[in-house]
């Protein structure tokens, strides 16, 4: 599964991947891979994400348009 949203957020919003990687105290190639779809976000990881940009898990994950 991509995750479209996490990428589309992370530009919307001016980040690198880098930068988001260092948030969630991973390596920035698996952000990246988190991205892709190459592997699947934990959930601890997605509620961090998340909360970063104040947005629900829901449209996060995209089952819903409303943030």
């Amino acid at each position: 599964m991509k995750f479209q949203r996490i990428r589309d957020l992370r530009e919307d919003h001016d980040k690198k991947q880098i930068e988001l990687a260092n948030y969630l105290e991973i390596k920035q190639s698996t952000y990246s891979d988190y991205e892709s779809g190459k592997i699947n976000i934990p959930i601890d990881m997605l509620i961090k994400i998340a909360d970063f940009y104040g947005v629900t898990l829901d449209y996060l994950v995209g089952r819903s348009d409303e943030m």
